[in-house]
């Protein structure tokens, strides 16, 4: 008789995301007048720039012509999507990353799960409180994190880093040593960043340690201050502990489309074997490939037309997350973020849980937020909103808020 894995019975109801969805969908049918303002989960409104909607029909065009026709795409993403990645995302930063260690994938939502495929499960996590769910909910499906504690909302196996006002939601060394660390600069889904100098601190513990870094950089296009990298191979010493995982979701509109990349150098050795071949083994055979057509794409976000019309787009956003930043602390609300990432975090006023809050905001002002406690126990008593909503919503959806 078959058996199923068993760890996914561990897992405690359904996706952060769902149950939003679920309560928004019960609460707008029951008031089909009210108009529902959503700056919950992090979705992009405005639609992809011209310069990737024309690299997109081209591509389409190519595909119905014999001699430009593509079939499989290569295992690791076609040279010229990563050779543009190579270019402008490291070696104009000062960073030699190769063409193959960099892998295109369909979204670094993908690779942030499918990347404990390489690493045994006796592995301990370490994680950031609060955190993106998908980390931790990934490796308790491969059996990496243990058992569900319902009572702290916690897993067992577990090291939580936490991430507080008093240290600027930023994570402090763990006491206890992990073999994998999960950092996420800009965070998701406090907001916060953390400079080099921070940067490089956490990179000497991993090299120390002999522990691995998994770096999602999914936001380092909203970075706004100097002082603060871009990527983690910025970091002496980076190459040799981390592996960097990016998204084309939020610097260009890809979350309909769907790409994204992961890297790991090849200094990156666990006992001799490169991680680098690992991960081209495990893509190689369980992913054929982002479409032709979206490679393209991606492509063109790299062009000059493409940077300017991708920056014009993200400052659209870090203006909406300037709204509800500066309009939330005029209505008195704690309030962080929104200034090198496209999320607002805010303290739950007069002692609401977090599940609370996102009822209030809905039931009073139809505007739906994040409740901070669906991303650990150390989100609780927070909530988070997101900039990715239309200007003229997201100033409505505060004004709504202002007048509770």
């Amino acid at each position: 008789m078959f058996k199923i894995n068993e760890n996914y019975l561990k897992l405690p109801g359904s996706y952060l995301f769902s149950d939003i969805g679920k309560k928004v969908k019960e609460f707008t049918e029951a008031n089909p007048d009210k108009k529902i303002i959503r700056l919950g989960i992090g979705d992009v409104t405005l639609p992809l720039v011209p310069a990737v909607i024309e690299a997109l029909h081209k591509a389409t065009d190519d595909m119905a012509v014999k001699e430009t026709f593509k079939g499989y795409a290569p295992d690791l993403g076609y040279e010229f999507l990563r050779s543009a990645i190579g270019e402008n995302d490291f070696k104009k930063r000062g960073v030699d990353i190769a063409v193959d260690e960099i892998f295109i994938s369909d979204g670094a939502k993908s690779d942030s799960g499918n990347i404990g495929d390489i690493f045994d499960a006796d592995n301990k996590i370490a994680v950031c409180d609060p955190v993106y769910p998908v980390y931790v909910d990934t490796n308790a499906m491969e059996g990496r994190a243990g058992n569900y504690l319902p009572e702290q909302g916690k897993w067992s196996n577990v090291i939580y880093m936490p991430c507080t006002k008093e240290t600027n939601f930023a994570p402090e060394l763990p006491k206890e040593e992990p073999d994998i660390i999960y950092l996420c600069f800009p965070n998701n889904p406090t907001g916060a960043a953390i400079n080099k100098t921070e940067l490089q601190k956490w990179v000497d513990y991993a090299n120390k340690t002999g522990a691995v870094i998994i770096y999602d950089g999914a936001y380092e296009a909203y970075i706004s201050e100097e002082d603060v990298p871009h990527s983690i191979y910025e970091c002496d010493g980076a190459k040799t502990c981390a592996i960097e995982i990016r998204s084309f979701s939020k610097n260009a509109g890809f979350t309909g489309t769907r790409l994204g990349f992961t890297v790991i150098p090849k200094e990156l050795k666990c006992g001799g074997v490169m991680l680098n071949s690992l991960w081209a083994r495990r893509h190689g055979t369980k992913f054929n490939g982002a479409p032709y057509i979206i490679q393209a794409a991606g492509a063109a976000v790299y062009t000059e037309e493409g940077k300017r019309q991708t920056k014009e787009q993200i400052a659209y956003y870090m203006k909406n997350a300037k709204v509800i930043r500066e309009g939330l602390t005029a209505a008195g609300y704690n309030v962080s973020g929104g200034v090198n990432a496209p999320y607002i975090w805010l303290e739950t006023p007069k002692d609401m849980t977090s599940w609370q809050f996102f009822d209030y905001l809905l039931k009073e002002a139809n505007v739906v937020g994040t409740p901070g406690s669906g991303f650990g126990p150390g989100g609780e008593g927070y909530f988070r909103l997101t900039a990715f909503g239309t200007y003229e919503n997201t100033l409505e959806a505060i004004e709504r808020i202002k007048k509770l």
